[in-house]
């Protein structure tokens, strides 16, 4: 019943979420609408064929697009447009993780071995805790990989990628420290292993989990987990990815994939604005109660800056933003909301290569919460 009742709450809560009006002491000013644009622009000239962002604050919703949706074309990038989330999914399968803790079906102390035995060696020392939070310790599957320009990249451009096949291959390699719990050491392979637990604990994929308790109930229309179909449906921009070594580099339209290689921790297909409304949703305490809330807020180790599933930035302004941000090969993204839901912003982009728009789309972030 506990979960019936979280569902009700979010799906009558939704609305109310993301366009309740806030109550401010005084009419702050107005923020520079073009000054966003010219920031957009700049993340753009640094290293990426198309970006979209959507911000929403105190005075509405500013979306924004730059560049183009398609190299060698002049059309525009959707401002809508569905996008490859990466990492941002592990927020999504962090919350489905607590939601199971609430339910009282699952523990964060509960280790790797107990629900998945033999999988993990020394899998009795790794927790669900140190799956969340990345201390676990374990190799990061991603670094076993080939990766764009190798030929064996595109050689897997269609396989479908279990997630006992994409373990095998993390376990196999030493750990990147121990014990867990000791420090923080980012690795795909703890998600990887989070959606196998989800799976044993519910009897259900990840994914339709996923679409049971968030995406469906907020709603999310844009949403979904496409499990192994390579396709982006609705307006989207063309993604990317270098087949040689050069300033630019060659490109390849990569578009069409099977995300299994991104399994459980990274094939999140959305968009700016059903990201703003799950961040809005979740920070407002709609779809977990707030010492679960709490924990997820609450770095895996001293001066950390990432929780369960949840990581935070201080703006240069001193307002701190929760979110995550991912990187799907030929999609990058950022999702980060204000403690207070005040400012959101959501920045999506394909890149080119050319360059590290990382500190362009900071600048990017930092305007739209501190203007």
């Amino acid at each position: 019943m506990k979960r019936v009742r979280r569902v009700l709450v979010a799906a009558t809560a939704a609305v109310a979420v993301v366009a309740a009006p806030v109550a401010v002491a005084a009419a702050p000013e107005k923020p520079d609408r073009a000054e966003s644009q010219r920031r957009l622009d700049e993340v753009v000239a640094v290293g990426a064929v198309g970006a979209l962002a959507e911000v929403r604050d105190e005075h509405g919703v500013w979306r924004g697009t730059s560049g183009v949706a398609a190299l060698d074309t002049t059309r525009a990038v959707p401002a809508h447009g569905r996008f490859r989330a990466g990492s941002i999914t592990k927020t999504f399968l962090a919350v489905v993780v607590l939601q199971l803790v609430d339910d009282g079906l699952l523990r964060l102390d509960d280790t790797v071995e107990e629900w998945l035995p033999g999988v993990v060696p020394d899998g009795h020392l790794v927790t669900v805790r140190h799956l969340l939070d990345h201390t676990s310790g374990l190799y990061d599957v991603r670094r076993t990989l080939p990766m764009p320009p190798r030929p064996e990249f595109f050689a897997n451009r269609w396989r479908t990628w279990t997630a006992a096949e994409l373990v095998a291959r993390a376990v196999a390699e030493p750990p990147a420290f121990e014990p867990p719990g000791r420090t923080f050491g980012y690795s795909n392979t703890n998600y990887v292993l989070l959606g196998q637990i989800v799976e044993e604990v519910t009897g259900e994929s990840y994914g339709d989990e996923i679409a049971r308790r968030i995406i469906r109930p907020l709603p999310l229309p844009r949403t979904e987990m496409p499990g192994t179909s390579p396709f982006i449906r609705g307006p989207h921009s063309r993604g990317y990815v270098p087949v040689g070594e050069g300033s630019p580099p060659p490109l390849l339209d990569y578009t069409e994939m099977n995300p299994s290689v991104l399994g459980a921790g990274g094939e999140l297909v959305s968009t700016a604005s059903d990201l703003n409304r799950f961040f809005a949703a979740l920070l407002g305490g709609h779809l977990l109660p707030k010492h679960l809330l709490d924990e997820m807020r609450t770095p895996g180790i001293e001066d950390g800056r990432y929780g369960l599933g949840l990581t935070w930035r201080v703006t240069p302004c001193g307002i701190r933003v929760y979110g995550n941000d991912g990187d799907a090969l030929t999609y990058q993204s950022w999702s980060f909301t204000t403690e207070d839901r005040r400012r959101q912003v959501t920045v999506a982009l394909t890149p080119d290569f050319r360059g590290d728009p990382d500190d362009a789309v900071d600048a990017f972030v930092d305007h739209a919460v501190c203007s």
